[in-house]
C-alpha cells in the first residue's frame, strides 16, 4: 500500500458524488445520472470527468484516512465525514471570494441556501457558459461547474460544502444542518 500523504480536493468530491447516488437511490427516483448498477470507478469517474485511476487513488486515500469504512462496498463513514466537512475543510481547502466573474452559482448563492438566506453578494465558479455574474469562488476540483449542471444532488452538497468554506457563523449553521440531513439520510 502506498503511503499516505493527506487527502485531495477530489477526495471531498468523490465522497460527496457516492452521498448523492445514495440519495437517488434512497427517493427511487429513476435518473439517467445513476442507472440502478453497482457503483463502479468508471461510473464515478465518468460522472466527474476524472481518471479510472484517480477514483481508485482517491478511494484508497479516503479508506485510509476513515472516511470510506469499505473500499469494495463504497461504504461511508457518514459521521466521520460529516465531522470533517463540519469542523476541518474551511482549514485544509480554505477559499476566498476573488473577482467578479460569469458562473455557476454557489453557496449561499445556489439552492438549497438562496430559499433562505439573502444577500447581494453572489457567489460562482467561474464558468463562461453560466448565466450569472458574482464573485468567483475556486471549486474543490476544476470539473465541478461542468458535471453539476446533470446532477442536481450533487450539485446542492458541493454548495453546501462551499457555504462552511465561505459562509457567515449564521450561513455555516444553515449549512451544517442542510449537510447533516442528507449526509446522515444517504
Amino acid at each position: 500500500m502506498k503511503k499516505h500523504n493527506g487527502m485531495r480536493p477530489q477526495d471531498i468530491v468523490i465522497i460527496l458524488d457516492l452521498i448523492s447516488m445514495k440519495l437517488s437511490d434512497n427517493e427511487e427516483v429513476s435518473s439517467a445520472e445513476h442507472p440502478n448498477v453497482s457503483i463502479q470507478n468508471k461510473n464515478i469517474a465518468y460522472s466527474l470527468k476524472m481518471s479510472e485511476a484517480e477514483v481508485s487513488e482517491s478511494l484508497r486515500r479516503s479508506e485510509y484516512a476513515g472516511l470510506i469504512a469499505d473500499i469494495k462496498t463504497k461504504k461511508i463513514n457518514q459521521k466521520a465525514f460529516l465531522a470533517f466537512l463540519l469542523n476541518g475543510l474551511k482549514y485544509v481547502f480554505p477559499t476566498h471570494p476573488g473577482a467578479l466573474v460569469r458562473g455557476v452559482p454557489t453557496a449561499h448563492s445556489a439552492l438549497p441556501l438562496s430559499k433562505s438566506i439573502i444577500s447581494n453578494e453572489l457567489y460562482v465558479w467561474e464558468n463562461p457558459a453560466g448565466e450569472v455574474r458574482g464573485q468567483s469562488i475556486v471549486p474543490l476540483y476544476h470539473t465541478i461547474p461542468a458535471i453539476v449542471e446533470n446532477n442536481k444532488k450533487l450539485y446542492e452538497l458541493l454548495a453546501l460544502v462551499d457555504a462552511i468554506r465561505t459562509g457567515t457563523a449564521r450561513v455555516v449553521n444553515i449549512a451544517s444542518q442542510e449537510l447533516e440531513k442528507r449526509i446522515l439520510s444517504a
